[in-house]
């Protein structure tokens, strides 16, 4: 439908069952890095994103299969931007990531299989976009969240990516061109942070020679040295990308969170050694492990 003022498009987004939309909404609703940054009622959510040049609201319900999809923007919205943001958010939400694997695992692991069943249904919630995650690795490190995301905001709204949906302003993250538009004193200027605009400045202009699609499907080791040569990215952010930014679940290293999220699950101090063995029969979902430990601890 298109009126004088905006298009809407209604679609389907599939999503792997078993499938809890509410779970996600629990989640994003106490992210850190995402506070306030989009709508997530009871049983809605609503965020903006940019794509193809072009601010889209996204409206998302619940639905048998999946979830339905409301889009909006204040102009045209090509096929191609209906399917890049349908795509972006099928990501976001890990639609298609199946659990079936991963679940018959946790049965065998009394421990975790209570987490399990607290969270089933739980599909992983990523950054939008492995360049917003980018971005947050590099304005988060060795500073308050509250001032991490204070630096994120200034990034947002220095550019005009806003759009309203249900009364409520909603501004999607910039795309890699309008980053790339900043210089480096206008980095500062908005981070507050020289040595983080530095970071910014070069990792973004390196960014922009990595294909996307290379990094979710490429080697793993590869893609993490690729990773770890970009500036302001040491293992924990290239860890942290991979998993929470290109959703790369194959491996998950022990760090103080996850120690901490392990011990209160097995009930007894967990050493590195035995993080990575308990780690590693989970195989291609080590990374879920890990996730679920987090938010289920």
């Amino acid at each position: 439908m298109t009126n004088a003022e905006r298009t809407l498009v209604r679609t389907t987004l599939p999503a792997a069952a078993p499938f809890d939309f509410g779970a996600s909404l629990r989640f994003i609703r106490g992210f850190p890095a995402m506070v306030g940054e989009q709508g997530a009622r009871a049983d809605v959510l609503t965020k903006a994103l940019r794509e193809n040049g072009v601010v889209v609201g996204a409206r998302l319900r619940a639905a048998e299969g999946g979830l339905a999809c409301e889009l909006e923007s204040e102009g045209p919205l090509s096929d191609e931007t209906v399917a890049a943001v349908a795509a972006r958010v099928t990501f976001h939400l890990g639609l298609d990531d199946d659990l079936t694997e991963f679940y018959a695992l946790a049965a065998e692991d009394p421990p975790f299989a209570r987490v399990v069943e607290r969270l089933r249904g739980y599909h992983q919630v990523k950054f939008p976009s492995p360049l917003e995650m980018l971005c947050w690795a590099v304005l988060c490190q060795r500073v308050p969240m509250p001032v991490a995301r204070k630096m994120k905001l200034a990034l947002v709204e220095h550019f005009p990516n806003t759009i309203t949906l249900d009364g409520s302003p909603l501004s999607a993250f910039p795309d890699l061109d309008q980053l790339l538009s900043l210089d480096e004193p206008t980095l500062h200027a908005l981070v507050g942070n020289a040595r983080k605009a530095s970071y910014l400045y070069r990792g973004l202009r390196e960014w922009a020679d990595i294909d996307e699609t290379y990094l979710r499907t490429g080697d793993y080791d590869q893609v993490r040295d690729r990773l770890l040569g970009l500036p302001g990215v040491g293992p924990w952010s290239a860890t942290f990308i991979l998993i929470r930014g290109l959703g790369r679940m194959e491996r998950m290293a022990p760090d103080k969170e996850g120690l901490r999220a392990a011990a209160k699950v097995y009930g007894r101090p967990v050493s590195e050694a035995e993080f990575t063995a308990l780690a590693a029969r989970y195989g291609p979902y080590q990374g879920y492990w890990g996730h679920y430990l987090r938010v289920g601890s």
